[in-house]
C-alpha cells in the first residue's frame, strides 16, 4: 500500500464530504438510534460504496494512460464545479438536506426498527448506503483509484476519510455546523479539486508532472 497515495485520497474525500448529505444523515441518525450503532452502520455502508468506486477507478485505469488522465480531469473539474456553485448556498443546503433526511429516517425508523442494535446498524446503513450512491465522493475516489493505480490505498484512504466525517457527525455535527461555514469548507474542497483536475489534464496533454 502507497502511504502518500492514501493520505491523499483521505484529504481529499474528508473536506468534499464534511459539509454534505454523509455529515447531515449521520447527525440525523445519531438522534434517532445509539450514536455507536449509526456510526458501525453508516461505515460499512461506506465501505461497499467505497469499494464500487475503487472498482470503476480500476476498469477506468485500464484505458490508455492519456485517456485516463482525462477522465480524470473531467471528474475532479465536476467536482470543483459542484462544490463551488455550492458554496454561496451551503447553509441552506444543508438545512435542506435535513429537513429531507430526517424524513426518510422517520420513516425508516419504525417502532420495530427502533430496537435491537442490528436493526439500528441495518436502518443507518441503508439509508447511508440510498442517500449517498453515486454521490460526488464516489465519483473522485473512481477518480483517485484511476489516476494512482492504486486502488487499496485510495479505498483505505477514503474509507478512513468518510468513517472520520461520520463519527464528527455522531460526536459534535451541530457544534460544528454552529462553528464552520459550510461554505468556507466547500471553496476549499472545491479548491482543490481543480488543482487535481489541472494536474490531471496536464498529463492528457502529456506535459511531465512528479505527482
Amino acid at each position: 500500500m502507497d502511504v502518500l497515495v492514501a493520505l491523499t485520497a483521505f484529504a481529499v474525500i474528508l473536506p468534499a464530504e464534511l459539509p454534505d448529505k454523509t455529515f447531515v444523515a449521520t447527525l440525523v441518525l445519531s438522534t434517532r438510534f445509539r450514536p455507536v450503532l449509526v456510526w458501525v452502520g453508516v461505515v460499512l455502508a461506506f465501505g461497499v460504496q467505497t469499494a464500487v468506486a475503487v472498482t470503476a477507478g480500476g476498469l477506468l485505469a485500464l484505458l490508455p494512460e492519456r485517456a485516463v488522465a482525462a477522465g480524470t480531469a473531467v471528474l475532479f473539474a465536476i467536482g470543483s464545479f459542484v462544490l463551488l456553485r455550492s458554496a454561496a448556498r451551503a447553509v441552506q443546503a444543508s438545512e435542506d438536506d435535513e429537513r429531507a433526511l430526517t424524513e426518510r429516517v422517520d420513516r425508516a425508523a419504525t417502532p420495530a426498527t427502533t430496537r435491537g442494535a442490528f436493526a439500528a446498524i441495518g436502518t443507518s446503513f441503508g439509508v447511508l448506503f440510498l442517500a449517498e450512491w453515486g454521490d460526488l465522493s464516489q465519483l473522485v475516489t473512481a477518480g483517485l483509484a484511476a489516476r494512482y493505480g492504486e486502488p487499496i490505498s485510495v479505498f483505505v484512504g477514503a474509507w478512513l476519510a468518510l468513517a472520520c466525517v461520520a463519527a464528527i457527525g455522531v460526536l459534535v455535527g451541530r457544534t460544528l455546523l454552529r462553528v464552520v461555514r459550510p461554505s468556507t469548507v466547500r471553496r476549499v474542497a472545491g479548491a482543490l479539486f481543480a488543482i487535481l483536475a489541472v494536474l490531471a489534464a496536464l498529463e492528457a496533454l502529456g506535459v511531465d508532472l512528479l505527482v
